[in-house]
């Protein structure tokens, strides 16, 4: 760790981001080790990241892409 990442952390946290979504970014950024440390903690949240990754646009069977105004917040 570093003061660096730490300050990171305090950005971070003032955005309303959701647990979930910080856990796939993290996955999404990590080497090889810490992906492993992630995918054995939080193994759901892995599988989600990694079938809509694999999803045209992260959409999965049978959900309905948001509208424009959803996404633009």
């Amino acid at each position: 760790m570093s003061l660096y990442s730490y300050r990171e952390s305090l950005e971070l946290a003032q955005r309303d981001w959701g647990f979930s979504a910080l856990i796939m970014a993290a996955m999404r950024k990590a080497d090889t080790y810490n992906a492993e440390a992630l995918r054995d903690a939080f193994p759901a949240i892995w599988d989600e990241l990694e079938e809509r990754y694999n999803a045209p646009g992260g959409l999965l069977k049978g959900e309905n892409p948001p509208m424009v105004e959803e996404v633009e917040g």
